[in-house]
């Protein structure tokens, strides 16, 4: 029984990840077909202003830091940082029963 629920485990957390590379995909091809229509705007309507590098470089960085946590590569707030924290949070709780 034991094995099953490992293997189900398993399944839905590779599921979940699959899910969520496939949203990086989505939010990446939005952002490469969305940002040419507002370059064009941009130019016809007042090419004197250049405004979409407001949406270029904000967009774009939130889609680097989309792609990172999904694949990672994100140096806080990682998988292995959650369970370092949780051990300690543990460890301050074993502690602190003890001495009550």
């Amino acid at each position: 029984m034991e094995k099953k629920y490992a293997e189900a485990e398993r399944y839905y957390e590779a599921q979940k990840k699959v899910k969520q590379i496939r949203e990086f995909y989505e939010h990446l091809t939005v952002y490469l077909l969305c940002n040419p229509i507002v370059i064009i705007v941009n130019l016809m309507t007042s090419p004197g202003y250049l405004y979409f590098w407001y949406s270029l470089l904000g967009w774009g960085v939130v889609v680097v830091l989309h792609g990172l946590k999904v694949f990672n590569c994100f140096p806080f707030f990682s998988k292995e940082w959650e369970k370092r924290k949780i051990d300690k949070i543990l460890e301050k709780e074993n502690n602190k029963q003890k001495w009550e």
